[in-house]
């Protein structure tokens, strides 16, 4: 399970991750840059992840910087986006990044190569806060994320009926049988799409974010629960077999 940092104070963001840092039920913290005043502050946050990297000696640090124009706080351009980065994956400590897929792609394509030269995970993001695609045009991004060297793919999408839900599980089922060779992340936002945060993992989906505090996105369920939710669905699977 991830749970995300929601502060926009550095002080406020190590004292929730040196919390977290003792909870079972979380294995990945997500730092969110833009949720940050200071989140374009390379230097800073820089060292903002070397001083969390070193809270969580049994858990791993994502590092996101969620544009404006894929449902985050902040804008920026793609040169400022890149230099950010880039200055993460030289001195900072990290074990995922998280990479809008549509950023420039000579970017992607040098962060992606800088990323794993650091010994650093990349998630390959896209997120559509309007509406949820064609079945046929999720499993195409997720399958260009996997082409562009993503080791995990990621896809959220909003949806308007029970049907967009469906259909964003029945993308990730049809991705996990027919065409990934990485996990999978996805997801269908809002309170409509919390099934697929519940049991996303029936049809593929390796990981789910859990909310610790405020939500870092619309539809996220409290950690703890989500977390006896997944197991009591373990439990249930592992007496079948």
């Amino acid at each position: 399970m991830i749970v995300s940092t929601t502060a926009s104070d550095s002080a406020e963001v190590i004292s929730f991750v040196r919390e977290q840092a003792t909870r079972n039920e979380v294995d990945i913290i997500e730092l969110r840059l833009d949720l940050l005043h200071n989140g374009q502050d390379a230097t800073a946050m820089a060292a903002l992840t070397r001083e969390l990297y070193a809270l969580l000696p049994h858990k791993l640090l994502l590092a996101t910087f969620r544009t404006k124009a894929e449902g985050g706080q902040q804008a920026i351009d793609d040169a400022g986006y890149a230099a950010l980065y880039q200055q993460l994956l030289a001195q900072g400590e990290l074990d995922l990044l998280d990479i809008e897929m549509y950023r420039a792609p000579s970017a992607v394509k040098s962060l992606i190569a800088q990323a794993h030269q650091q010994n650093v995970r990349v998630i390959l993001s896209s997120h559509d806060f309007q509406q949820t695609p064609s079945q046929r045009e999720i499993i195409a991004r997720l399958r260009q994320q996997q082409m562009m060297g993503g080791d995990i793919l990621k896809m959220a999408a909003m949806p308007h009926s029970p049907g967009d839900v469906i259909r964003m599980m029945s993308a990730t089922w049809e991705m996990r049988q027919r065409y990934a060779h990485r996990p999978l992340l996805t997801m269908s936002m809002g309170g409509l799409g919390a099934v697929t945060r519940l049991c996303g993992e029936l049809t593929g989906s390796a990981l789910t974010f859990g909310m610790a505090g405020n939500a870092s996105a619309p539809g996220q369920i409290e950690a703890a629960r989500l977390h006896d939710v997944l197991t009591l669905l373990h439990q249930a699977a592992a007496s079948d077999a």
